[in-house]
């Protein structure tokens, strides 16, 4: 019990890690698909140097099984496709609006992990998804929105939804860290091989100095730590408790954003009230899963 709360409290720890992600995005200028190239790329290379001088995780990372590297494939692709939309979400509107969106992915992840873990629904997952939707409603409703920054976002929340319940059955099998090298790579391979075919790869957009610094603190603190935590963590919490505990981002995230970026990132009375909701669903849920484990 003692392990799982304190996962929990690792979970918030890097979901704040998370909130600086998007601030990040929003500073660095280059467009989103190189963006999200480069973040692959490094953040690949920080795990595979960091997996080669740990001697205990250096043998899983050349246990090398078809299987599982299909898996890692398809994972990869997604978790690619995942960032190229979010970055274009917040490309297109602004830190704000994307990560308000993205607190859908808890209503997206309730109906896709029972598919996968073949359990029932429960109801009150469809209930907490909703009431999510319900401060996701009264969080959008704002002057000059930018809706295709909101339907990318859409395409990132359930992206997201999808790749967190899938590395929660994988996660049984194999280390975190490794996992995550792979799945990375492997998205970094496919955008490489996207940029090839359209003949983009060889006339890369530079990073500026001040890019390259954002870039690295993306890569290595927000990406190959932040994540590869996250699909540990995953061996004690559900992938929908950490999905829904992951829509404490937009307020993790606003607020830095607003302390980052400055009035364009404020928002109006009706982000305090949806932000409400949807931190008391998560406290809810939170009591619900630990009086479940407490009372089997």
């Amino acid at each position: 019990m003692k392990s799982n709360l304190k996962a929990y409290f690792k979970l918030h720890f890097i979901i704040f890690i998370w909130g600086f992600t998007a601030v990040l995005g929003a500073l660095i200028r280059l467009d989103y698909f190189t963006l999200t190239w480069y973040r692959m790329g490094l953040a690949s290379t920080f795990l595979f140097i960091y997996l080669i001088i740990n001697e205990k995780r250096r043998k899983q990372l050349f246990q090398f099984d078809l299987k599982n590297q299909f898996r890692y494939i398809i994972g990869g692709i997604i978790i690619a496709l995942h960032w190229i939309a979010f970055f274009y979400a917040i490309k297109a509107s602004n830190v704000s609006i994307t990560l308000i969106t993205m607190s859908s992915g808890a209503f997206f992840t309730s109906l896709i992990e029972p598919l996968f873990f073949k359990r029932k629904i429960y109801f009150y997952e469809i209930l907490f998804g909703l009431l999510i939707l319900l401060g996701f409603i009264v969080l959008i409703k704002v002057e000059n929105i930018a809706y295709t920054g909101v339907y990318f976002a859409l395409i990132a929340a359930f992206l997201s939804g999808l790749f967190s319940v899938m590395n929660g059955i994988y996660i049984r099998t194999k280390d975190a860290y490794t996992l995550s090298f792979y799945q990375l790579f492997y998205g970094f391979l496919f955008l490489s091989f996207t940029l090839a075919v359209k003949g983009d790869l060889i006339q890369m957009p530079h990073p500026t100095r001040s890019d390259w610094i954002y870039l690295l603190i993306l890569a290595s603190i927000c990406t190959a730590y932040a994540f590869s935590e996250s699909i540990h963590l995953m061996k004690y919490l559900s992938p929908y408790t950490v999905m829904i505990s992951i829509n404490l981002e937009p307020v993790y995230g606003i607020i830095l954003a607003i302390i980052v970026l400055g009035n364009q990132e404020k928002m109006s009375e009706r982000f305090y009230i949806g932000g409400l909701i949807i931190l008391t669903i998560i406290i809810i849920n939170a009591m619900i899963k630990y009086k479940a484990k407490k009372n089997p």
